[in-house]
Formats: C-alpha cells, sequence, structure tokens
C-alpha cells in the first residue's frame, strides 16, 4: 500500500480509461440483448456489472473530490458542483431520447398511437426532472423509457444526496459498518433474483439501491481507507482484467459468480488502478476515453432501441445485422464525441463561470452592505 499516494492531488488517468472502457462495454452490451437475448449465448454475458464499477469508482473519486472541500462548500455548493457535473447530459439524453421514440421508422408511429400524447410529455418531462415513469409502451417498464440507463444516474443522484448527510458525517468505524450491512443486502437480492441485472425498471426498482450503496462504499472505503495498491502494471493489463470479468460467461443462477466479481473483483481492480500509472498515447486515449465515457452512456441507447425494433420487423440477414450493430456502435461513439465538444464541457464551463460570477457579486454586495 502507498499510504502517501493521495497527500497531493492527482488525476487518476488508469481509472479514467477503466471507466471509459466500461462505457464502450454496456453500448456493446445492449446490442447484444437484441443480438442474443439468452444471456448465457451472449459473449458478453456480464456486460451489465459495468454499472457496478460506474458505482464503486463514483465512491472513490467523490471521496477524493470532496471529502475534504465539501465541508468548506457547503450542502448549496456541493449539489450545485453535482447538478453541473451531470444534469446537462441527462438533458440532452431525455431530448435525443424523445425524437429515438417519436421517429423510430420501424415502430415509432405504433409507439406514438399507443402511448397517447398525455403518457408522450408525461415521460419527458419526468425524465428531464430524472424522475421515475415506468409506464410508456414499448419500453418494459423502464424507469426511463427514453434514457434507461438513466435509472443509475437516479441512484447516482441519491448516493450524493446521503453522501453529503451521512457519509460526510460519519466515522470509518460507522463506514465499514454500513458497508458489511450493505455487502449482506446485495448478496441478498442477488441469491432472491439470480443475479443482479435488477433496478432499472418497475419491478426491480428497490435492487438498485442494494447495487449502489454496496460499490459506492467499497469505493469510498479504498479512498478514505487509502487501500489504494501502487504497481507497475501496464494499462492494458488492468483492462484485460475489466473485459474479462464484463466477457465472463453468463450462466442460470450464477448470483455467486455475480457477487464475487462485484464484491471482490472491482474494488480490487479499482485499488490497483488507482495505484497504476500511465503515459504516452496510452494516457492520452485514457484521459479521452474518460472524458467520452458519460455522454457515451447518456446518449447510445435511443440507437440500441432502433437496431432492436430493426431486428424485430426486417429480420435481417446474420451479416446484414452485425454490420448494423458496427454501425450503431461507431454512431454512438462520435455522436457522443459531439455531445462532450459541442454540449457537455460548453454547457457545464458556462454553468460553472456563471455560479464564479454569482459567488462574487454577492460577496461584492455584503462588503457593499457592511
Amino acid at each position: 500500500m502507498e499510504n502517501n499516494l493521495l497527500q497531493s492531488k492527482q488525476h487518476f488517468d488508469v481509472l479514467d480509461g477503466l471507466r471509459g472502457l466500461a462505457a464502450l462495454s454496456i453500448v456493446v452490451f445492449h446490442l447484444y440483448e437484441f443480438i442474443s437475448p439468452d444471456y448465457t449465448k451472449s459473449p458478453i454475458g456480464h456486460g451489465f456489472l459495468a454499472v457496478d464499477f460506474f458505482f464503486c469508482l463514483s465512491g472513490f473519486v467523490i471521496g477524493y473530490a470532496y471529502d475534504e472541500r465539501a465541508p468548506k462548500l457547503g450542502l448549496r455548493a456541493f449539489f450545485r458542483n453535482r447538478l453541473v457535473r451531470l444534469h446537462p447530459m441527462v438533458i440532452w439524453g431525455s431530448v435525443i431520447g424523445l425524437l429515438g421514440y417519436i421517429f423510430d421508422p420501424y415502430i415509432g408511429a405504433a409507439s406514438v398511437a399507443e402511448a397517447g400524447t398525455g403518457k408522450i410529455l408525461a415521460a419527458f418531462v419526468c425524465s428531464l426532472l430524472l424522475l421515475p415513469f415506468p409506464w410508456l409502451p414499448g419500453r418494459f417498464s423502464g424507469l426511463f423509457p427514453y434514457n434507461t440507463p438513466a435509472w443509475s444516474l437516479f441512484m447516482e443522484y441519491l448516493i450524493n444526496v446521503v453522501y453529503a448527510f451521512v457519509l460526510l458525517r460519519i466515522s470509518k468505524r460507522w463506514q465499514l459498518l454500513l458497508l458489511v450491512i450493505s455487502a449482506a443486502w446485495i448478496i441478498a437480492v442477488a441469491r432472491h433474483r439470480g443475479w443482479i441485472i435488477t433496478g432499472w425498471d418497475a419491478p426491480t426498482f428497490l435492487d438498485g439501491f442494494a447495487r449502489v450503496s454496496f460499490s459506492f462504499l467499497a469505493g469510498l472505503t479504498i479512498f478514505r481507507f487509502n487501500l489504494i495498491i501502487k504497481n507497475r502494471l501496464n494499462f492494458l493489463w488492468l483492462a484485460a482484467l475489466l473485459i474479462g470479468i464484463l466477457l465472463f460467461p453468463h450462466y442460470e443462477k450464477d448470483w455467486i459468480t455475480e457477487m464475487v466479481l462485484v464484491i471482490v473483483a472491482f474494488p480490487l481492480l479499482l485499488s490497483l488502478g488507482a495505484g497504476a500509472q500511465v503515459s504516452g498515447w496510452l494516457r492520452s486515449c485514457c484521459v479521452f476515453t474518460g472524458r467520452l465515457s458519460y455522454p457515451l452512456y447518456m446518449t447510445h441507447i435511443w440507437a440500441v432501441w432502433l437496431f432492436g425494433n430493426y431486428l424485430t420487423k426486417m429480420k435481417p440477414a446474420p451479416g446484414d445485422m452485425y454490420l448494423a450493430a458496427l454501425a450503431v456502435l461507431a454512431g454512438t461513439v462520435l455522436l457522443g464525441y459531439l455531445a462532450l465538444r459541442y454540449y457537455d464541457e460548453p454547457v457545464r464551463k458556462w454553468l460553472t463561470q456563471r455560479s464564479v460570477q454569482k459567488q462574487e457579486q454577492r460577496k461584492v454586495a455584503a462588503q457593499t452592505t457592511a
């Protein structure tokens, strides 16, 4: 362990690269949900566990970024910072998801007719506000029918609230107790369901709390207890470990395997990734894919739904199907980059500057009054 690794602020480029790889894996996994609905036959049968890795990363990063700063910033500034970081893409994902639902050339007209204007608008407003609306036809009771992955953002928002009001204020002993309780909780959920591809739809909504609680606390624990394993592993080895976890074959009722991966493998990978270094072109790739990961995650699903409806209606030959899947993958990466470059980063920069200006104006007003 490296006791002084976190003494000076640094950027964890390896973790950025792993985050980007996990986001790409999610897109591939969602495409294969339509290509091969039987997860036991999918080449990326545990791709859905990338979400748990995201939660684990989030716990580490939030602790690293805010454990010292948050008490000085105050709750208002903390929540404003989190909204500026996350919500612009929630809005964009809602807009593009609505357009994809309405103008889907394979099933859009039928979906609109079945849903009706009222449900379509209600779902859109809820999506903009990141509120669940699992009643839109054709989306399998998904909590966020226009942007299905937003369920994990909903959980992220909630755990940020818990972090600000609870986790910032408790001792390490209480944190460990919560970690143990959350581990028991997620194990109970996995055993009951037979797996943990849950939390994204109405019937399994509560399961999402177990997933985010354990993994976020695990990441936070790694940061606060400095459980970082300094190493000289090449990024490619760590990337291969992550890919191996996500590609690990899925079997019926393999919840024990998933618990080993989530409770043991992901925290270990996070510890190794936080303690590794990367340089040269690999570092550039890690930084870029890390920046791309969130916009990609929040903009891909509308195209995946379109792809699934294309398969259902057109029943293409295998060659055409895989060509279409590759086109969707490439297109979503491009769309994610465009959203990052021309929307997400500029909007966040503008919002941050505006916030700073308002703070300065308040200071001047307070000094004038005094």
